[in-house]
């Protein structure tokens, strides 16, 4: 892949309206598909905003009427704003794209960077983004509900974000009753259009979570939301944060070896 350009659209005071930045996108996009400029990660904090993916149900949406952007990308309806650290990755993929493969590039990079940080995070299997693995739950704490039902249920069963080409020796089990709360330190959102990507990644770093108490984060009900500055239980800042972010993505996005998605062909009758 050819080397990436970084822009630092805004942070902190100088926060980039969610508008503006998808009205950017749009413009890099169009540059990228023309090849007028280079594979492209603007980088930006945005003020307190929700935006809500294609797939997005009015039960997941703030039950006070809070203003949603509904956008084009894939996914459902999440929370961007300060204290979060916003990446889209604007790059040129083989046809026909392995979507799949560009969200594991970009969990990796994410992954590294909470490593370095001292915190472990994982992927989950059939879920994008990246995760904090709740804590296993004891066997004497399971008990059987009413009728020989368990309550240890498999959330896959009525999860529609679920996408079983994630899954692998990459991916943690889902929590399929056999641990406390997940919770979600990155989430990802990704559409293709020309075979250039558009949106991204939405790191938690330091932000207040309770804006995530209005919604049904991703859509996700059985899951929770992390965040680097809670889970290390010290403080953390996008300042901090920003350049080993920028350090793994060049790093992962640029050596990885890009390859067009296999298609399996039918046999002939």
């Amino acid at each position: 892949m050819s080397e990436l350009r970084f822009v630092r659209m805004g942070f902190g005071a100088e926060r980039v309206e969610y508008q503006e930045a998808w009205d950017e996108q749009r413009r890099v996009h169009a540059s990228r598909f023309a090849d007028e400029v280079p594979d492209t990660v603007l980088l930006l904090e945005h003020p307190p905003v929700y935006t809500a993916g294609r797939r997005t149900e009015d039960s997941e949406r703030p039950l006070d009427g809070t203003p949603v952007v509904d956008v084009d990308r894939g996914g459902k309806i999440t929370w961007h704003g300060p204290g979060q650290l916003v990446g889209y990755p604007i790059q040129k993929l083989p046809r026909p794209v392995d979507v799949v493969a560009h969200v594991r590039r970009l969990e990796e990079a994410l992954i590294r960077t909470c490593a370095e940080f001292g915190l472990e995070t994982t992927r989950v299997e059939g879920r994008s983004g990246v995760w904090v693995l709740g804590e296993p739950k004891q066997e004497t704490a399971r008990r059987p509900a009413l009728g020989g039902l368990s309550l240890d249920f498999d959330p896959r069963l009525t999860d529609d974000e679920f996408d079983p080409r994630m899954n692998g020796p990459e991916y943690a089990p889902s929590n399929a009753g056999q641990r406390r709360e997940d919770r979600k330190i990155a989430a990802i959102g990704i559409r293709v259009a020309k075979g250039v990507t558009m949106h991204g990644f939405a790191l938690n770093v330091n932000p207040d979570n309770k804006w995530f108490d209005r919604i049904i984060p991703c859509g996700i009900r059985d899951a929770g939301v992390a965040s680097l500055a809670n889970e290390l239980d010290r403080a953390v800042t996008i300042e901090e944060v920003l350049p080993v972010a920028e350090r793994h993505l060049r790093d992962v996005l640029e050596n990885a070896d890009l390859k067009p998605r296999l298609i399996e062909k039918t046999p002939a009758a």
